[in-house]
């Protein structure tokens, strides 16, 4: 698969909440970075598929997906950039999340070795705050 089918292919499998499937396509050595305050809780550093698990399971867990929409998507390489919109619900507030999103990702064999999630976390924030 090239870098962008590997892709495709990964965020048709999130969609589906298909977390088994999602692993299949994640190098043994992969490095997530969802950047953001500890308030979101997937946002940090995960490393190697067992943390990525978690990432993935969290996000799942903490939010519900009404919109994941890839606007484009290119290639150069290994290395495949993603802009889209999103709206989520911060199930522990019932707080909407709208967004534009980037993400930078870098596959190596068919499966994902670096992604880097972008996106307004100052909604992301405001989400899930409990308080003010």
């Amino acid at each position: 698969m090239s870098p962008i089918e590997t892709t495709q292919s990964l965020f048709q499998r999130f969609g589906e909440q298909d977390i088994p499937g999602i692993l299949e396509l994640l190098d043994p050595e992969v490095i997530i970075d969802f950047y953001g305050p500890e308030v979101i809780p997937y946002a940090g550093r995960y490393h190697g598929v067992e943390q990525a698990q978690r990432f993935f399971e969290t996000v799942l867990s903490s939010v519900d997906i009404h919109v994941f929409e890839p606007e484009f998507m290119f290639s150069e390489g290994d290395r495949v950039a993603v802009k889209g919109h999103l709206h989520l619900t911060a199930r522990s507030t019932g707080r909407d999340i709208r967004s534009d999103f980037a993400h930078i990702i870098q596959v190596r064999d068919g499966r994902w070795l670096r992604f880097c999630d972008f996106m307004n976390t100052a909604a992301g924030a405001a989400a899930f705050a409990t308080s003010g």
